[in-house]
C-alpha cells in the first residue's frame, strides 16, 4: 500500500505541474497550443535518458569462451539516491515511487543478455564507510548447486578506489568486475560473466 501511495503521490504532483507551467506559459505568451505540458514531458524524458544505462551487450560464457543460454541473472540494487527499496534500509534517503531496484534477466541462446536500468548511488558498506555505485548480480544455471555472486562496477567513476569489496581483490582482477564503454553508442555499457578459466570473473563466498 505504501509504494502505491508513493506513486500516487508522483503522479498528482506530475500533473499539478503540468498544469502550473502549461497555465503560466499560455498567459504569459498567449498560446493555445500546450507548450507547458510539452516542456515538462520533453525534460522529463531527458533527464530519464541522463540517468540510463543499458547493461551489457554481451553475456554468460564458459571457460573455451562459448555462451551459456540457460543462465540466469539475478539483480539487486540502490537507487540513485543510494536507497534500497527494502524496509532493512532506514537511512535516510528518498525513495524513487515505482522502482524496486531488483529485477532478473535471462540469457539468450548465444548467451547474451541486456537490461536497462539507472546508476545507483553509493552505499554504507562496512563500519559506515560508502561503497563505489555498483549491481549485484547473483548468477543462476543447470548444474550449480549454489549461485554464483558477483558484483558490476562502473567504468571511471572515481570512488571505485575507495570500495571494500573492490579493494579485496587482486589488482590484476578487478577488471572482471568492471563494466565497459561500448563503442556501438553512448551510454551503454558491456560486461561480461566468464565462469572459468584465465579470465574467470570474480565471485564472492557470501
Amino acid at each position: 500500500m505504501h509504494k502505491y501511495l508513493l506513486v500516487g503521490t508522483g503522479g498528482f504532483a506530475g500533473a499539478i505541474a503540468r498544469y502550473w507551467v502549461n497555465t503560466m506559459v499560455t498567459q504569459r505568451m498567449g498560446l493555445r497550443f500546450p507548450y507547458g505540458t510539452f516542456l515538462i514531458n520533453v525534460s522529463g524524458c531527458f533527464l530519464i535518458g541522463f540517468f540510463m544505462y543499458l547493461l551489457a551487450e554481451r553475456g554468460v560464457l564458459d571457460a573455451h569462451g562459448q555462451g551459456v543460454p540457460d543462465a540466469m541473472l539475478e539483480l539487486w540494487q540502490a537507487n540513485a539516491q543510494g536507497k534500497y527499496a527494502h524496509p532493512e534500509d532506514t537511512q535516510a534517503k528518498s525513495v524513487e515511487p515505482g522502482f524496486l531496484g531488483y529485477g532478473r534477466v535471462p540469457t539468450a541462446e548465444d548467451g547474451t543478455f541486456r537490461f536497462t536500468t539507472i546508476k545507483p548511488g553509493r552505499v554504507p558498506g562496512p563500519h559506515g564507510k560508502l561503497q563505489a555505485p555498483h549491481i549485484v548480480v547473483s548468477v543462476f544455471m543447470r548444474g550449480l548447486l549454489r549461485r554464483l555472486i558477483t558484483r558490476i562496477y562502473f567504468p571511471d567513476d572515481a570512488t571505485n578506489c575507495e570500495d571494500f569489496a573492490l579493494n579485496l581483490v587482486e589488482s590484476n582482477r578487478r577488471g572482471t568486475l568492471m563494466a565497459r564503454k561500448s563503442t556501438k553508442r553512448d551510454g551503454l555499457l558491456e560486461w561480461n560473466v566468464v565462469l572459468q578459466g584465465p579470465e574467470e570473473t570474480v565471485f564472492f563466498d557470501c
